[in-house]
């Protein structure tokens, strides 16, 4: 299987301003974001059209607030596979990938885990449940550490933009 490189794509100074405002507010307009980051209205749109073409925003989002929604229980759970084959990885990624309680999904080193998922469901009762009827049922998982967040420290999806040039 062929690694993937990535290309890195130069953003300037204006580019690294409106990345900074959609990362804060992604539901501004055309207009407001222009207002905010020193251009008129046209050459804004260019620039954020051109930064979706080169893949550098992936897509835009609205944040909900979890608890407020019964999803009470969040959980960091890491997982180790029998195996460290392609075949064994791409069959526990694609299974997570289904599981709406999945919020993110890490191919990790450094522990005794493979992978170590973000999960996110209402109570404990659930969580069992998820764990046992799903997660240990995936094909080559051989052991689970489970962790539970007590309370969010850092909750951010913005980029640190200072470390482009």
């Amino acid at each position: 299987m062929p690694i993937k490189t990535e290309i890195l794509i130069q953003v300037d100074k204006t580019d690294r301003r409106i990345l900074a405002q959609v990362q804060k507010d992604a539901s501004l307009t055309n207009q407001q974001l222009a207002e905010k980051v020193g251009l008129s209205p046209s050459p804004c749109l260019r620039r954020v059209r051109a930064l979706e073409d080169a893949g550098i925003i992936v897509r835009t989002v609205t944040v909900l607030d979890h608890k407020k929604l019964g999803l009470a229980l969040t959980a960091i759970i890491l997982i180790g596979m029998d195996r460290h084959t392609p075949e064994r990885f791409a069959t526990f990624e694609e299974q997570v990938s289904g599981y709406p309680e999945v919020l993110e999904c890490y191919l990790v080193t450094g522990h005794d885990a493979d992978y170590m998922l973000k999960v996110v469901v209402p109570d404990m009762d659930h969580y069992h449940h998820f764990l046992l009827n799903q997660i240990t049922r995936i094909q080559g998982v051989s052991g689970v550490h489970s962790s539970f967040v007590l309370r969010r420290v850092i909750d951010s999806t913005a980029l640190p933009l200072g470390y482009l040039s």
